[in-house]
């Protein structure tokens, strides 16, 4: 058996269509797109189809979309963009304590800088509930940011309920939607979102390029300054290739939407299923909602072994996999979202986050099902 991926959420293999498209784009428009001659024109035509194309795809109007360098870069103008615009002295943000650390420590640099942050809890399954962030908005409440799915559990928030909550008091929402695009239906028109996180990479594009959809009328501040680009929003010559690629890549996260899904779901079923048959059901513990949740991450702990020791030994049977959480100094940390979600010592510090894609297989989650129970009953002995 080949060397198996099962990390697409932290970063996902570049589609052959994206990066045929890429390369076609490198080595054959080089102008940039702000100037005035005919290369320059050229570079500008392909950005402002890329940008059509996916704003298009995503329900959005094509002025409200501004290329960045990915997710987090979308997170930081999104919050700190809509309170500069606002005045960050004396505001208050609503977010989740369970928020990609690209949201929760742009909010701790609020604080520290005159802005008021509420972190709203979750349950035992990771979602957050409508009516504590009700309870959380104050007269000076100006911007709430909840993801639309959680990136280390697959959770779904009630982007719906939250959203019509927030229209309804005059708030900002937004949400960072860069783990649902390419699994959840996304249309920007139709939830009441103001401000939408995507990135490219992990939808089979290249890295180094998201967007932010800022819907019409929302005030935005630009963090970087320089040229006019972005409607004077995102300062920089853009980056030619990678929009280029970034839009095949949503065209086909899009249309492949519906059996992409079926896919995931598939997998996600024999991978459990084929830890019943090894393990037993006893021997692991599935995190996360049972009815909420997007099918590519799925979110398991086995309480007879710490997963830095089964993260290691999956490696070493060519399988990879991941904590979901953050290393530091080499040594890997508890999980923010697990521990928020209140779960017990054994759980928290046995946990495995695979993530499917492109290229995995049934027969990889059987292995791979199989190989966990190889290395349990190895260590039990």
């Amino acid at each position: 058996m080949k060397s198996i991926y099962l990390d697409h959420a932290a970063s996902s293999p570049v589609h052959p269509e994206v990066a045929e498209e890429m390369m076609r784009v490198m080595t054959s428009q080089y102008g940039n797109a702000s100037s005035v001659h005919s290369y320059g024109r050229e570079a500008k035509r392909k950005v402002s189809g890329s940008r059509d194309e996916i704003a298009a795809l995503l329900g959005a109007l094509t002025d409200e979309l501004v290329f960045t360098a990915g997710g987090t870069e979308s997170d930081n103008l999104a919050i700190f963009g809509t309170l500069e615009a606002l005045g960050l002295q004396g505001k208050h943000v609503i977010t989740s304590v369970i928020e990609h650390h690209a949201v929760l420590h742009t909010c701790e640099e609020l604080e520290k800088r005159g802005c008021e942050v509420t972190y709203v809890p979750v349950d035992s399954e990771g979602r957050v509930s409508v009516e504590e962030i009700s309870g959380a908005i104050r007269d000076n409440t100006v911007l709430i940011t909840i993801m639309f799915g959680n990136n280390e559990v697959g959770t779904i928030q009630p982007i719906r309920e939250i959203g019509e909550l927030a229209r309804s008091k005059g708030i900002l929402f937004h949400t960072d939607a860069v783990q649902a695009l390419g699994s959840e239906y996304i249309s920007c028109k139709e939830f009441p979102v103001d401000l939408w996180s995507f990135s490219a990479h992990k939808i089979n594009g290249p890295q180094g390029i998201g967007a932010l959809v800022v819907k019409r009328g929302t005030p935005l501040s630009p963090r970087l300054f320089g040229g006019l680009q972005e409607k004077k929003r995102r300062a920089g010559t853009e980056n030619m290739a990678g929009i280029a690629g970034f839009a095949k890549a949503v065209q086909l996260a899009v249309q492949g939407l519906d059996e992409r899904r079926a896919h995931y779901t598939k997998l996600r079923e024999t991978l459990i299923e084929g830890l019943r048959h090894e393990i037993g059901q006893d021997a692991f513990v599935v995190n996360g909602h049972p009815e909420f949740y997007m099918p590519q991450i799925l979110n398991i702990s086995f309480p007879e072994i710490s997963t830095e020791t089964l993260l290691m030994n999956l490696d070493m049977e060519g399988i990879a996999a991941a904590s979901g959480s953050a290393c530091t100094s080499g040594s890997l940390e508890i999980s923010h979202v697990l521990q928020a979600m209140k779960l017990s010592e054994d759980v928290l510090r046995s946990a495995i986050r695979f993530s499917f894609g492109l290229g995995n297989t049934t027969q990889e989650m059987e292995y791979t099902a199989q190989k966990i129970g190889t290395i349990l009953k190895r260590l039990r002995k």
